[in-house]
């Protein structure tokens, strides 16, 4: 076998790959797609709890009750040294 045969073997070898790799992709963007939809139309079916937030807002911290945590806080991590 000669060089050229070698390297026509070899891109045509590389094509086939470089195509199963981009089908397989393509598979994978439309299965994406699909499985999202579905779950669009579960989720409207079946529609998750949504549940509350508990904690303190940010607006009602005052400055100094936020100075003192960062004390109590640096506090308590020297004590863990």
């Amino acid at each position: 076998m000669d060089n050229l045969s070698l390297l026509e073997d070899g891109l045509v070898i590389m094509t086939i790959g470089m195509g199963v790799v981009f089908l397989f992709l393509i598979i994978t963007i439309y299965a994406m797609t699909l499985m999202s939809y579905v779950i669009k139309k579960i989720n409207i079916i079946f529609p998750e709890k949504v549940a509350e937030e508990v904690g303190f807002s940010k607006s009602k911290a005052s400055p100094e009750g936020e100075v003192a945590l960062a004390i109590a806080l640096s506090y308590a991590r020297a004590q863990l040294k």
